[in-house]
């Protein structure tokens, strides 16, 4: 099979790095948050593209040529109406499915909230008794009104931990954002920080629809991503543990209820890389202040190599010119040439010949059995061979390292 088109665009649900024309709709005006006050203005709006794309893994369509700063989302309401039966009910179910996990009293943030008719709708269905908290970046006078409101966007990472809800709400937000991803799994991370239960309800209009009956107008610039059932089970999937995930509205919208964690494997590499940072950092005071006590006894160290790895142990330790001006290399097309950011001049090994140093400093551990055997073989005589080891600087000649 041929595919008409390729192109290379990396999906903002999956990842995935090859996408396919969906649609090309022209260029048109913003069509829900443009707001014109008259017909010359409504008639002059900029045109924007409409550039869609679908990924052929998890079936997203996207609009690839979207910008973000050209939709008034601060100045301008999100107004979304619709007082349906329908839609009044699948409100009502909404609020029912999230608050049957509830605790008492629980706290409930709300992302892109708007006015915040689904905030008070979940407060009432609390009893009345929740918290209530919503954030948007709309500073718009409708917005925010007779809850906690926050006029900025949400940032899991902290704000999980500093308000501690027991669910976030992110609802007909995520088909506005470029990376929908980076929200969901940062959702995740911050929950997965929480010493209790954080759960996810989120929801957007679905297009499994548009597949079966080619209908355009749901696709306007103010909505970059248009979920299928497939793409949004693929995000959600991101977020921890799918509880429910099915359709509202005859099909219109997709919705899912997660409780909010990341795989215990991943846990783990982040302990391990915390662990790593805070290592790193009494690794670079231990060998700094070795590495002072070596300048303050004077005596001359070669620091044998001063690109690229060297370099950076000579920048990671503070090994200044001023101190140790003394660097070698046996590559003479580095001969001549300056340590990056230090400043030293780099000379041929055949230097220690005749200045014979204290201490030969290695910074590349898995090339000093090499280097020794090249000063044994070159006759360059160095009372004590120094390389970095475990987080501090070893003998390699009689310390034990797993180098030799």
């Amino acid at each position: 099979m041929t595919v008409h088109q390729l192109v290379a665009a990396a999906c903002p649900v999956c990842g995935h790095s090859v996408a396919v024309p969906f649609l090309d709709g022209g260029r048109h005006p913003l069509a829900t948050l443009g707001w014109p006050a008259s017909t010359e203005e409504a008639l002059t709006m900029a045109r924007l593209p409409h550039d869609f794309v679908q990924c052929p893994n998890c079936t997203h369509v996207w609009n690839r040529s979207f910008r973000y700063e050209d939709v008034p989302y601060k100045d301008s309401p999100n107004r979304m109406f619709n007082n349906g039966v329908i839609w009044q009910g699948h409100l009502a179910e909404s609020c029912e499915l999230l608050v049957r996990q509830m605790p008492p009293n629980p706290t409930l943030v709300e992302i892109g909230c708007g006015e915040g008719h689904f905030l008070r709708a979940l407060a009432n269905a609390c009893g009345g008794a929740a918290r209530i908290i919503g954030f948007d970046p709309s500073t718009h006078p409708e917005t925010g009104q007779g809850f906690e409101f926050h006029a900025r966007l949400f940032d899991p990472l902290e704000d999980i931990a500093a308000f501690r809800p027991d669910a976030v709400v992110v609802r007909h937000v995520i088909e506005h954002l470029t990376a929908p991803a980076t929200l969901i799994e940062q959702l995740a991370w911050g929950a997965s920080q929480a010493d209790k239960d954080v759960w996810l309800f989120a929801e957007s209009p679905c297009i499994d629809r548009v597949f079966d009956t080619g209908r355009l107008a749901d696709f306007f610039y103010e909505h970059v991503s248009h979920f299928s059932t497939e793409s949004f089970r693929t995000l959600m999937g991101r977020a921890g543990d799918i509880f429910e995930l099915s359709h509202g509205y005859d099909g219109e919208v997709v919705y899912g209820l997660v409780r909010l964690d990341v795989p215990d494997a991943r846990k783990r590499r982040a302990q391990s890389s915390s662990s790593f940072y805070a290592r790193a950092a009494e690794t670079r005071a231990a060998v700094a202040r070795q590495i002072d006590a070596l300048a303050a006894r004077g005596a001359t160290v070669a620091v044998w190599g001063g690109t690229g790895k060297g370099a950076t142990f000579m920048h990671q330790f503070g090994l200044d010119a001023c101190r140790f001006p003394l660097v070698v290399d046996s590559d003479p097309t580095k001969v001549g040439t300056y340590v990056p950011g230090v400043g030293q001049i780099i000379q041929f090994r055949d230097v220690l010949k005749t200045q014979p140093p204290a201490a030969v400093l290695i910074p590349t551990q898995w090339r000093a059995a090499d280097i020794v055997r090249e000063m044994e073989r070159e006759g360059i005589v160095a009372e004590t061979v120094l390389i970095e080891h475990n987080g501090r600087l070893i003998d390699y000649r009689t310390d034990p390292h797993p180098y030799r």
